[in-house]
């Protein structure tokens, strides 16, 4: 017999028993409604067998990740198993859980177009019916070998000779004549599935990588009860309403282009000056904070690269290095190692730390082009970096600084939903972190004093830090969709001994400083993609790249119009005059449609008067104004950045 602790109860139970015939104990409606379990903490399958007295935890989908992934990937069997039914001719690539759902990946010679998808939903909606018990098995390395081969899926054969070469027993599930590769977790049957939609349908290379074929891959959602799903697809619309894309592109904010190329967006007029208001903003409230701006080149030597040991841990990510001369050169993914050769650039004593390195840096990265998405993540994209120089000593109060500087900006710009993570290695992953045990315990237990002794709460996250430390990330929520990283606040003690930086101690000795890599704005790209959706394109007057348009009734009015925008751009302000041959409610339409804050009706009667009639974004019509009186009320709404 073994005890097994559930919640506040410890029950006794055969030796052996899984995790389902537990949960069946309790209740049917358990036993229907899990997708897994816990034993003492480890998550599992629903099929695995109790041998030890344990503490166990049911999942159900609720708010676990665990168990939402376990759901989805079942899923991505069912539509597995429709597409085979359909088009036999396919061949199964993967077909992975991630955060937001799942998707599949096939080789098929048939357009998988919004009608094909059609029958994929209704061939799954049969299977789902037909509520077929999900059955795992093992076969030898030889035998599954020979199995896919047999039946001529190239993908599958590849996978698993990469575990046969290990002699590992290969892992299946198969549900009705459908039989999968796979480590699972998997739930109990296939009509434990409710409720499913096929969003969507892109191109994937096989493993992420150009040289190989390109397959189709279908994007899916699934819930176990039907008003779940109805409640995403809204969601899923609202994302749609205030997609940065779609708005950048009818307010004229920056646009893409194949022939420049995928993942390179180009900033339009607009665009450029709310990148410039952002990048004018971070860096006054960055001098003031005591850093020095640089400029560094967007290239870089590979040796530069391999002393800082990007090349080792970070190729993949990097474009291909270009041969000049006797030099070979790559596009730069983040410029920690200008700021390091240009610390070394000069002597240092304890006296003159910390230096503080800042700067607005043009950056590239490889991404693969299924994973871009407009000015959020492209290849090309503008940190917003900087990196601090310090003694040990310092590390507290500067990272202090930092964190203040995170949360006075953040306040600014009206963020108030996000969450800090303290990011640490993997100590198991061998390829993705500098390898030096006491560095990373050293590193990460400062960290950890530094948050403690500050008062913040954080989680932990093992497998997010910087292949050369760890760091703090703010993880935003946005209004629609998975939260992301906007700001992030790394500690290192490796790159500087990399690259023999040094500086004088008070007793006149060589030390090694430590680095606080740091980002406020992350990159200016991804934090103008959030405030785009954030305010689905209607920016605070602060911040938008028209602040007052001019909206004469008449050609007559035209002059009068350009008078009052002169005397408003004297005062700062960022004015157009719709000088169009349009009918003013037209006018008015269209200004209203390009979000502008403020509308200024002219004709016979202002002119004469010397005033404006008011129109105000969100309100209508306020009245009407004096032209200095307004100038005034906007120039300190502009100073005060008020968010409404």
């Amino acid at each position: 017999m073994v005890k097994i602790k559930l919640r506040d109860d410890v029950k006794e139970f055969e030796n052996g028993v899984t995790i389902a015939e537990v949960a069946k104990s309790i209740g049917m409606g358990l036993y229907k409604a899990a997708l897994g379990g816990r034993i003492d903490g480890e998550y599992c399958d629903l099929r695995t067998p109790i041998e030890k007295d344990c503490e166990l935890e049911i999942v159900t989908f609720g708010d676990d990740l665990d168990g939402k992934k376990t759901f989805w990937h079942t899923a991505s069997h069912i539509m597995a198993q429709a597409v085979k039914r359909l088009y036999p001719d396919a061949k199964l690539s993967i077909g992975p859980a991630i955060d937001s759902g799942f998707y599949y990946d096939f080789d098929c010679d048939t357009a998988f177009t919004a009608e094909v998808l059609e029958k994929i939903e209704a061939e799954m909606k049969k299977i789902i019916k037909e509520d077929l018990p999900i059955e795992r098995f093992y076969m030898e390395p030889q035998e599954a070998l020979d199995y896919f081969e047999g039946n001529g899926e190239i993908y599958k054969y590849e996978l698993t000779k990469e575990h046969a070469d290990k002699g590992e027993r290969i892992s299946f599930y198969k549900q009705g004549e459908f039989t999968e590769l796979c480590a699972g977790p998997h739930i109990m049957s296939t009509g434990a599935i409710k409720a499913f939609k096929l969003t969507s349908c892109t191109g994937a290379y096989w493993r992420g990588d150009s040289k190989n074929k390109m397959l189709q891959r279908i994007y899916a959602i699934a819930f176990p009860k039907k008003d779940m799903l109805e409640e995403y697809l809204e969601k899923l619309e609202e994302a749609k309403k205030r997609d940065h894309r779609k708005i950048g592109r009818e307010l004229g904010l920056f646009m893409t282009d194949e022939l420049v190329g995928k993942g390179m967006p180009m900033f339009l007029p607009k665009g450029y000056t709310l990148w410039r208001i952002l990048e004018d903003y971070i860096r006054e409230k960055e001098i003031k904070s005591g850093y020095q701006h640089v400029l560094t080149p967007c290239i870089g030597t590979v040796e530069l690269y391999k002393t800082s040991g990007h090349w080792e841990h970070y190729q993949n990510n990097m474009f291909p290095a270009m041969e000049v001369e006797d030099e070979t050169y790559v596009l730069r993914p983040m410029n920690c190692p200008h700021h390091m050769r240009i610390y070394a650039n000069s002597s240092h004593s304890y006296k003159n730390l910390p230096v503080r390195i800042g700067e607005i840096a043009h950056d590239f990265r490889y991404e693969a082009s299924g994973t871009l998405k407009g000015i959020e993540r492209g290849r090309h994209f503008c940190q917003n970096d900087a990196h601090l120089f310090v003694t040990p000593e310092q590390i507290k109060d500067e990272f202090s600084k930092v964190v203040d500087l995170i949360f006075e900006t953040y306040k600014d710009f009206g963020i108030t939903d996000y969450r800090l993570v303290l990011s640490l290695r993997d100590p198991d992953d061998k390829e993705k972190y500098h390898q030096d045990d006491e560095m990373w315990n050293t590193a990460e237990d400062a960290l950890r004093d530094v948050l403690d002794s500050l008062g913040l709460d954080y989680t932990e996250e093992i497998g997010e830090a910087a292949f050369y430390g760890p760091k703090l990330d703010v993880n935003v929520k946005p209004a629609v969709g998975a939260e992301y990283t906007l700001s992030t606040c790394q500690l290192d003690f490796c790159l500087p001994a990399k690259f023999n930086l040094t500086y004088i101690d008070k007793d006149n000795e060589p030390r090694t400083p430590v680095v606080l890599h740091r980002a406020i704005l992350g990159s200016l790209d991804r934090f103008m993609a959030y405030l785009i959706e954030e305010t689905m394109g209607a920016f605070p007057l602060w911040l938008s790249p028209v602040q007052v348009k001019l909206l004469p009734i008449a050609d007559r009015h035209h002059d009068y119009a350009k008078k009052v925008a002169a005397e408003l751009e004297k005062r700062g302000l960022r004015v157009e005059v719709d000088t169009r041959s349009e009918k003013i409610g037209y006018k008015i339409r269209e200004a209203q449609l390009q979000k502008i804050n403020y509308m200024l009706v002219v004709g016979d009667k202002e002119a004469e008067d010397g005033t404006v009639s008011v129109r105000k974004r969100g309100e209508g019509d306020i009245g009407s104004m004096g032209i200095q009186e307004l100038a005034d009320r906007l120039e300190e709404e502009v100073k005060t950045k008020a968010l409404k």
